[in-house]
């Protein structure tokens, strides 16, 4: 004979009595609660992207702009519970149910609550892709989703075998692009409601290339600290942040990456143009002690990279984002500096004089393009490392 117990916890067990001895045996069966199941964040049918702090595989953190969650179930409806941690901005979530692109909006507390994505879903299966649409200005913390008592969890399709890692600014978190009006023009006063990932330039060409993405990014940063705009007063570069997962100084500590779970096929590095705030010293004398400390510093980063990733191939770039051509210059001459094989030097058709600014979808669709064919005119050898 079968039984349902609910406990005080909510934690939903089978009763089975055996027809002999009269004894019962408890099967934890899952965790519901009055009407909903909770999938919890370390079920393996979930799939994960992005650079993720898994230290604690029931409440993971999610930090970059592309990190995604992708979950294929049963049932009529969705919700998602979360934590948010803001800097800045009012912070949005993207996600996309059975293909249809909806978001939603973050309280700014620190609590943990309840969001529901879908309700009134038709019987059978559905598919979510949940994603981070903005970058570090908040992170968030993941408990788990709720679908309905006795809903399924299915297996999703594998993850594509390539694998690309952009290193860089606003630009590749897709920050403003959904004010197309605007293109060509200066960004429209804002609160970070444009800001969508998914349309950035890097997760568009690595959708057209059918390859993962870790877009570690981050608006506003340059390559030194003290210089650029991200994490004002005490300015932090790229050279401080590349190796963390949180990195924020806003959101508490800092944490390691570890270099080895993720290793890239193709590596995008995109930065360069905010380091001419406060002063475009490479404008001004490109042969200065600034300029030629950039461009030593620079060098000893891409060779930090092709030493994380001995087998990938590194395209140094910068965007359509209107900068000063002395600073492509100065990649150029670290580009031919280096002189691997592995190491590629790209600029767009527009490149440096498109826009004022951010990268809107119709001008990060042209980029995308134009990247994705330069990184096939490398040959299908570049995926088989």
């Amino acid at each position: 004979m079968k039984r349902v117990m609910e406990c005080p916890q909510n934690v939903h067990f089978i009763i089975m009595e055996c027809p002999r001895s009269g004894q019962s045996a408890y099967i934890f069966n899952f965790w519901r609660g009055t009407q909903n199941m909770i999938i919890k964040p370390d079920n393996e049918m979930l799939s994960y992207s992005g650079r993720i702090d898994f230290d604690d595989r029931l409440a993971p953190v999610l930090v970059y702009a592309c990190s995604s969650i992708g979950m294929k179930f049963t049932g009529t409806s969705l919700k998602a519970v979360i934590a948010n941690h803001r800097s800045c901005w009012t912070n949005e979530l993207g996600y996309f149910i059975d293909g249809e692109q909806k978001r939603f909006t973050l309280s700014s507390d620190e609590e943990k609550k309840t969001y529901t994505l879908a309700e009134g879903l038709s019987e059978g299966t559905h598919e979510l892709l949940l994603f981070k649409r903005m970058d570090s200005c908040h992170t968030f913390t993941f408990y788990g989703f709720e679908i309905d008592d006795g809903a399924k969890v299915l297996p999703l399709p594998e993850k594509p075998k390539r694998k690309m890692e952009f290193f860089g600014d606003s630009v590749s978190c897709g920050e403003v692009s959904e004010a197309v009006e605007y293109v060509g023009k200066p960004d429209p006063e804002h609160d970070g409601e444009y800001s969508n990932s998914w349309y950035s330039y890097a997760w568009m060409t690595a959708r057209k290339l059918n390859a993962q993405i870790h877009d570690t990014s981050q608006g506003g940063i340059s390559l030194l600290d003290d210089t650029g705009w991200f994490a004002a007063p005490h300015y932090k570069g790229v050279e401080s942040c590349y190796d963390k997962i949180e990195y924020h100084p806003d959101l508490g500590p800092t944490k390691p990456w570890d270099f080895s779970r993720y290793i890239p096929h193709v590596v995008v590095v995109a930065i360069g143009q905010n380091d001419n705030h406060p002063v475009d010293y490479m404008a001004e004398d490109y042969d200065s002690e600034k300029s030629k400390n950039w461009r030593k510093h620079y060098q000893a980063f891409i060779e930090k990279l092709m030493q994380l990733y001995p087998k990938a191939q590194i395209i140094l770039a910068t965007t359509i984002l209107c900068h000063d051509k002395s600073w492509d210059r100065s990649i150029d001459e670290v580009c031919t500096r280096i002189g691997s094989e592995r190491v590629h030097h790209f600029l767009y058709t527009k490149n440096g004089s498109g826009t004022p600014g951010h990268i809107r979808i119709p001008e990060a669709e042209q980029m995308s393009d134009e990247l994705a064919a330069y990184i096939n005119s490398l040959g299908d050898a570049v995926w088989e490392s």
